[in-house]
């Protein structure tokens, strides 16, 4: 049972990084549209933010928890960070985002894999997000429960890129839709400011 709450808390966390507006969710999005690979193209994107979490988890998150200087600095660091990145959602939500996916379709199966690999692994953000921040906020759980966060959040990879594959057709005109996203925004900043809360509240009583 205390597994649950890291495993949640990684879960939310991953989500809400992963889902906000990009060329990558884009790309994925209009490529299963297209049915043009997608699933492979989804495989690759969850596998590159798996091995991207496991590394911080195991480096970054090694780290903070064994050394308990590092543990406060590194909540208190972590609840800034989902703050800001709520306030960032909310604006979003105000503002209305709409994702577009007219884009051209690669052909052949190698050419398609390599362009996802650029999409994903040249954005300096997909770094930050998971090995850095996901790293180190799982440093803020004890024995096993840091293994528990960073599965969380590699679920909550797997499972949104696989809903853009095999949804792609059906979410394409929600998504298009900036009603959508001020839904999913709303519901990102709120998630981003619960997990900081609680982050801040563990930062005090360290």
């Amino acid at each position: 049972m205390s597994m649950i709450l890291p495993y949640m808390q990684g879960f939310g966390t991953g989500a809400g990084l992963i889902v906000a507006i990009g060329s990558q969710n884009a790309f994925v999005l209009t490529q299963s549209i297209k049915k043009n690979h997608h699933l492979k193209i989804c495989l690759v994107c969850a596998l590159c933010d798996a091995v991207l979490i496991t590394i911080g988890v195991l480096g970054v998150g090694d780290l903070v928890a064994s050394n308990p200087m590092l543990l406060k600095p590194a909540a208190w660091g972590g609840a800034v960070f989902l703050a800001w990145y709520g306030i960032g959602s909310f604006r979003s939500a105000i503002k209305g985002g709409k994702l577009e996916t007219e884009e051209g379709t690669v052909s052949g199966l190698r050419s398609i894999l390599l362009l996802t690999l650029a999409i994903t692994l040249l954005n300096p953000h997909v770094y930050l997000d998971t090995v850095v921040m996901l790293g180190s906020m799982s440093g803020q759980y004890s024995g096993d429960g840091r293994y528990f966060f960073g599965f969380g959040a590699i679920t909550a990879s797997f499972i949104w890129f696989y809903t853009l594959g095999f949804g792609g057709r059906a979410l394409a005109p929600l998504f298009r839709k900036p009603v959508t996203w001020r839904v999913l925004d709303s519901f990102v900043g709120g998630t981003m400011w619960v997990i900081a809360f609680s982050l801040a509240h563990k930062a005090m009583s360290i």
